[in-house]
């Protein structure tokens, strides 16, 4: 199994996206964002929008209409505080590379931060999925992409020490996010 790659068909098994794509203008967002993203999350995001999954796990995207949850606002964000949590605390070793960063990709309820590790010349379709605890300094590093991240914690496939042990539910949840 190619850990790295689209999850999206085994993501569509587990829940039926909505019927209504959501269409964006990934050249802009990717100026803005300065990189470029996962194919399999633009899909992902395509498919799904921005969503709660098993009220816990919250897909950013990019021009969310719920602004909660807006990839470009958290991108921000999360470099800013970062940056000043790098004064206090250690980094995580994978962040050591000269160049290497996180972006986020996802959010939980409990403030947990899921993210991409961003590697210099490393192409966005192979990038691997980072998990910071809310309010600490404990990370978690999966070698694999975000929906196989998503499908597979959700299939009970992977599990993360992080995030909380009620997710996933037995039964899958699926809300896409609209206005706050």
């Amino acid at each position: 199994m190619d850990r790295t790659g689209n999850a999206l068909p085994h993501l569509r098994a587990i829940f039926p996206a909505p019927d209504t794509p959501r269409q964006k203008d990934w050249t802009a967002i990717e100026r803005a964002l300065g990189t470029g993203l996962p194919a399999d999350y633009k899909e992902l995001v395509r498919l799904y929008g921005g969503g709660d999954w098993d009220d816990y796990l919250y897909v950013l995207e990019p021009g969310c209409p719920n602004r909660h949850y807006d990839l470009l606002a958290w991108a921000e964000q999360q470099a800013e505080d970062l940056e000043d949590l790098w004064v206090y605390e250690e980094k995580p070793a994978e962040l050591e590379e000269e160049g290497a960063r996180v972006v986020p990709w996802a959010v939980t309820d409990n403030g947990e931060c899921l993210y991409w590790l961003v590697r210099p010349g490393l192409d966005p379709d192979r990038w691997t999925v980072m998990v910071n605890e809310a309010r600490g300094a404990r990370w978690e590093h999966f070698f694999v992409s975000c929906t196989r991240f998503l499908a597979s914690a959700l299939s009970g496939e992977l599990r993360s020490d992080v995030l909380s042990s009620s997710f996933p539910r037995a039964v899958h949840e699926f809300r896409r996010l609209g206005p706050a």
